[in-house]
């Protein structure tokens, strides 16, 4: 994996990500993240209806081979599997959630920003692990710009980092995402059952 020319790709294609809401109306939201099966990687993309969450379809993909995990490169690893179980669904989300990073990401191009990108979606990327950054009052910054949230999502847990990937201003990820918190999950519900039926696939 040569790192320096996916790194000049990352900074491109950073460029191209906007931060407008790229949807009028929110009645379905997607969950979409992988899990490792053995040296395998299933995708699971799953749609549910908002607020209901009630979920409308699941898609799951196994990619055999995948590249090795290199930190700040996730999306170059899972995202071929989870274009290949987005590709199968027969209905699109309104707003997708990604498990990985959106702009907050050291390139400004986490995973939910890279598969935005690649799909022309609305994503919000969500993930447990703080990349770069300060918090402040529970929003995260970066050389003086908010680039994404700190939500605590249950009590006594770790808190989760919510930023916008493609097509979603930074207000949306707020609002979204803090709607989406299904006590006793950590997770917003939407990656909650992608994971649930990942695990049920696997």
């Amino acid at each position: 994996m040569d790192t320096f020319e996916l790194k000049k790709e990352q900074l491109k294609l950073a460029t191209k990500v906007v931060l407008q809401d790229g949807f009028t109306k929110l009645k379905t939201l997607g969950g979409a993240q992988c899990i490792a099966v053995g040296d395998a990687l299933l995708a699971s993309v799953v749609i549910c209806e908002f607020p209901s969450f009630k979920i409308l379809e699941n898609q799951t993909y196994l990619l055999h081979n995948p590249l090795p995990y290199k930190p700040g490169y996730l999306a170059y690893r899972e995202m071929p599997a989870l274009i290949e179980a987005y590709n199968q669904l027969e209905q699109e989300p309104d707003v997708l959630l990604v498990r990985g990073n959106g702009i907050l990401h050291p390139r400004r191009l986490g995973m939910a920003s890279h598969l935005g990108l690649a799909l022309n979606k609305s994503t919000i990327g969500v993930t447990e692990k703080l990349l770069m950054g300060k918090v402040e009052q529970g929003k995260v910054t970066f050389n003086g710009e908010i680039l994404g949230f700190e939500i605590t999502t249950k009590e006594h847990a770790n808190p989760v980092y919510a930023s916008p990937g493609h097509l979603v201003t930074l207000g949306s990820v707020l609002n979204i995402v803090s709607k989406t918190i299904i006590f006793p999950h950590k997770m917003p519900e939407p990656l909650h059952l992608a994971r649930k039926m990942a695990k049920k696939t696997q």
